[in-house]
């Protein structure tokens, strides 16, 4: 019978196009990939890849081959990990990625407890300002928002990602109160540029009565991460948009204040993305139960809500 090192190497090449992916995912050397993979195919007597020294390329009979153990591979990987626990306990390693600020402030906080129910996991958790292919890059879970779907992933939205304009108290005082987001035009800005795009993003707000208006925020101070948005406003350098779960401890500390507290822009919404597979593993399972608790008794539904001022 074939070993199971042998199929995973093939299995996660396929899916990667290169030993060297494959073997950053399974914690091993792009040799030893290459070394099972080429065992493999002379145990079944066919050429799997064509390879080259730019490509590597599934074969005809390795086409086949993938579409046979492909979705049997990981639900023999679950049943092994299962049953390699005592009595289905949650362990080893847990890959996340989350956003940094974010995720500091409300997720990292919730670590000790979760530990402490599931002493046999091993969290490996990535601040990251991206949005993850959870199953080309072998994570386990991601909490953001906007991640596009791939095949195989699924998405629990878990609270609304509202957008607030927020500024320190003193760049506040002695100003006229702001009526509608119009009035952000004489103030000084500060906004983001996109890694992605390389352009400035800038928001349309909406109130509680439906009415939607352009927030003209002046690119006085430009920068490209969240936290040096929030930080630069609380230094009071200007106004900036922010998402309220992000705004929200210095908010609660009074070092920012929200200038306009019926209005905000909708992001979409915070969601726990994970591979939704058939038999899931103990330990994301055990995550995914967890966060939806948390953030039920944490009420950050309703706390992250800019709808609510």
């Amino acid at each position: 019978m074939e070993t199971l090192a042998n199929l995973e190497s093939f299995v996660r090449s396929a899916e990667t196009g290169s030993f060297s992916a494959a073997a950053r995912r399974l914690a091993l050397t792009p040799a030893a990939v290459s070394r099972n993979v080429a065992m493999l195919e002379r145990n079944l007597g066919l050429r799997l890849f064509q390879r080259s020294t730019r490509k590597l390329t599934l074969t005809e009979a390795g086409e086949r081959f993938l579409a046979a153990i492909g979705g049997n591979l990981d639900a023999l990987q679950t049943a092994i990990a299962e049953a390699g626990s005592a009595q289905g306990e949650p362990a080893g390693v847990l890959k996340l990625s989350l956003p940094p600020t974010f995720g500091l402030s409300h997720v990292l906080p919730l670590l000790p407890e979760f530990l402490a129910r599931h002493p046999r996991v091993r969290p490996e958790w990535h601040f990251e300002n991206r949005q993850v292919d959870l199953i080309a890059e072998g994570y386990d879970a991601a909490i953001g928002g906007g991640f596009e779907l791939t095949p195989g992933v699924v998405a629990r939205a878990l609270a609304p990602a509202h957008i607030v304009a927020v500024a320190a108290p003193g760049l506040a005082a002695g100003r006229a109160p702001l009526v509608d987001p119009a009035g952000l035009a004489g103030w000084p800005g500060i906004v983001m540029r996109s890694g992605r795009s390389g352009r400035v993003r800038h928001w349309t707000m909406r109130d509680l009565a439906g009415r939607e208006m352009a927030a003209p925020l002046a690119e006085t101070i430009v920068v490209n991460d969240p936290a040096a948005m929030r930080d630069a406003a609380a230094l009071g350098l200007g106004v900036t948009m922010l998402a309220l779960p992000d705004a929200l401890p210095l908010l609660e500390r009074g070092e920012l204040v929200r200038l306009l507290p019926h209005w905000y822009a909708d992001a979409g919404a915070i969601s726990l993305y994970y591979p939704g597979r058939s038999l899931m593993p103990a330990k994301t399972r055990a995550f995914v139960d967890f966060i939806v608790e948390a953030f039920a008794r944490e009420r950050y539904a309703e706390r992250f809500a800019g709808s609510l001022g």
